[in-house]
C-alpha cells in the first residue's frame, strides 16, 4: 500500500507541473512526515549528499564536459562528414548518416542529450538542406540520440553499476555494444522503408579517394573511442579516469589540432557543462533520498511479495518488471528510475536466475524508451527546443523508433547471450 501511495503522490505532483526533483524530494519528505518519521528528515541532507559523492559518479560531469568539447571543437562535424561519405548513398541518405553518426558519437560522450542537442543540430541542418521533411528529420535525430547511453561509454551504465554489486562498469560497457548496434539496425530499417516509400533524397556515391580523405580527417576524432573503451578494457584506467582522459583528449583536439576552440570559449563550455552536470546530479541525489525512503519502509520486500503472489513464472515476472519500467520512464528521468527501482528488482531477478549484467541492459534500454515518451522525455525536449517541432508532433514521429527499441529490449530479455557473450570474452 505504501508503494502504491508513493507512486500516486509522485506521479500526481508531476502531472500538476511540479519539477521532477521537487516532486521526488517532496514525496519522500511528505511520506516520512505522514508516517510519523519526521525525525528522519534530519538526515535528508546527508542522504542527498551521499547520492553523488561516490568515485563512480565522478564520471558523469567529465563525460558531459567531454561531449560539450566535442560538439564545440569540430569533432562532431568530422564524424558527420565521415559518416556521410560512407553511407550517404544508401536508401535514406542523410537519415542513415544520422544514425551512423550517433553510433560513432555514442562511443565518445555517453549522453543522449549531448547527442541530441550537439550532433543533432548538425544532422538536422544537413537533412533540412537536402529536402527531408522537418518532422522526419527531428524524429530520427531524437530516436538515434538514444543509442548514445547504450553503446559505451554510458552514463546510465555508470549509474546502474553503483546499485549492482555483481556488474562492473567495464562489463556493462561491453554488454551494451550488441544491443546498441541492434538499435541502430532497427532504426535504419525504418528509415530505409520510409525513404523508399516517400522517395526521400540520397547523397551521390563518393569515390573511395574522397571517402579515404574524410576518414583521414576523422582519425583523431575516432581515436577517442579507442582511447576510452580500449583503456577501460585493457585495465589502464577506470571508467571515471577514462572520462577525465576523454576531456583532456577532446580539449587537445579542439584547441591544438583543429583549433576551433579559443581560450575565451572555454568559459562557456565549462559553464554549460556545469549546468548540465548539476541538473543530472541533482536528480540523482534526490532520487537517492527517495530510494532511501523506499528501503526504510521495506517497499522492495512489499513489491517482491506482491509480484510473487500474482505469479512465480519467470517470463511473466520479467514482463511485469519491463512494464513497470516503461511506465515509470514516462514520468521520471532515466537515471532516477535506475536508482529507485534497481534495489527493488535486483532481488527478484536473482531469484529468477537472471544476471545483473543482463538486467542492467534491460533497465538502460527501458530508460531509453523513456527519453522518447512524454510527459518527461528528455531527448524529445532537447530536439524540440532546437528544431521548433512541437512536442506532440515529435512524439508521434518517434513512435517507430520506440517500437524498434522495444523489439531490441524483448530480444535482449529472452536471448541472454546478446548481453552476456561479449563481456565474457572481452572483460
Amino acid at each position: 500500500m505504501i508503494a502504491l501511495i508513493t507512486c500516486v503522490v509522485l506521479i500526481g505532483l508531476m502531472l500538476l507541473g511540479v519539477p521532477v526533483c521537487a516532486a521526488m524530494g517532496g514525496t519522500a519528505a511528505a511520506m516520512f512526515a505522514g508516517l510519523g518519521y519526521g525525525n528522519i528528515l534530519a538526515v535528508m541532507a546527508q542522504r542527498i549528499y551521499n547520492g553523488t559523492t561516490s568515485f563512480t559518479m565522478l564520471a558523469i560531469p567529465f563525460f558531459i564536459l567531454a561531449g560539450n568539447l566535442m560538439n564545440t571543437g569540430g569533432i562532431t562535424d568530422r564524424i558527420f562528414n565521415f559518416a556521410k561519405a560512407m553511407v550517404g548513398h544508401w536508401p535514406g541518405g542523410l537519415g542513415q548518416v544520422n544514425i551512423v553518426s550517433s553510433v560513432i558519437f555514442s562511443g565518445m560522450s555517453g549522453a543522449a542529450v549531448a547527442d541530441a542537442a550537439g550532433l543533432g543540430m548538425i544532422e538536422m541542418k544537413a537533412m533540412d538542406d537536402a529536402g527531408f521533411p522537418h518532422r522526419f528529420s527531428a524524429g530520427i535525430t531524437a530516436g538515434s540520440s538514444t543509442i548514445g547511453p547504450v553503446i559505451p561509454p554510458s552514463i546510465a551504465f555508470v549509474v546502474y553499476s553503483s546499485c549492482a554489486t555483481e556488474a562492473s562498469v567495464s562489463k556493462l560497457f561491453a554488454a551494451g555494444f550488441i544491443p546498441g548496434f541492434m538499435m541502430a539496425v532497427a532504426m535504419g530499417v525504418w528509415v530505409y522503408y520510409t525513404s523508399v516509400r516517400h522517395h526521400y533524397p540520397i547523397e551521390p556515391r563518393m569515390p573511395w579517394s574522397i571517402r579515404w580523405k574524410y576518414f583521414i580527417n576523422a582519425i583523431p576524432s575516432l581515436m577517442t573511442i579507442v582511447i576510452i573503451v580500449g583503456g577501460i578494457w585493457s585495465g589502464w584506467f577506470t571508467a571515471t579516469e577514462a572520462s577525465i582522459v576523454a576531456c583532456f583528449y577532446a580539449l587537445f583536439l579542439s584547441c591544438v589540432v583543429y583549433r576551433e576552440v579559443k581560450f575565451k570559449d572555454l568559459f562557456k563550455i565549462v559553464y554549460d557543462s556545469i549546468v548540465t552536470s548539476c541538473k543530472t546530479l541533482f536528480i540523482i541525489a534526490i532520487a537517492n533520498f527517495l530510494a532511501y525512503f523506499m528501503t526504510h519502509q521495506r517497499v522492495p520486500n512489499q513489491v517482491i511479495e506482491g509480484m510473487l503472489s500474482i505469479t512465480a513464472n519467470p517470463t511473466a515476472l520479467i514482463l511485469m518488471i519491463i512494464f513497470i519500467l516503461l511506465v515509470l520512464g514516462m514520468f521520471l528521468e532515466g537515471t532516477a528510475v535506475i536508482l529507485i527501482v534497481a534495489p527493488i528488482f535486483l532481488p527478484i531477478i536473482a531469484q529468477m536466475g537472471m544476471s545483473q549484467l543482463q538486467f542492467g541492459v534491460i533497465m538502460v534500454l527501458a530508460s531509453m524508451i523513456g527519453l522518447l515518451t512524454p510527459p518527461v522525455g528528455m531527448s524529445l525536449y532537447a530536439v524540440s527546443s532546437v528544431t521548433d517541432v512541437p512536442m506532440l508532433e515529435l512524439s508521434k514521429e518517434v513512435i517507430p523508433y520506440v517500437i524498434g527499441i522495444i523489439i531490441v529490449l524483448l530480444l535482449c530479455t529472452f536471448i541472454p547471450p546478446l548481453c552476456t557473450w561479449l563481456p565474457s570474452i572481452l572483460v
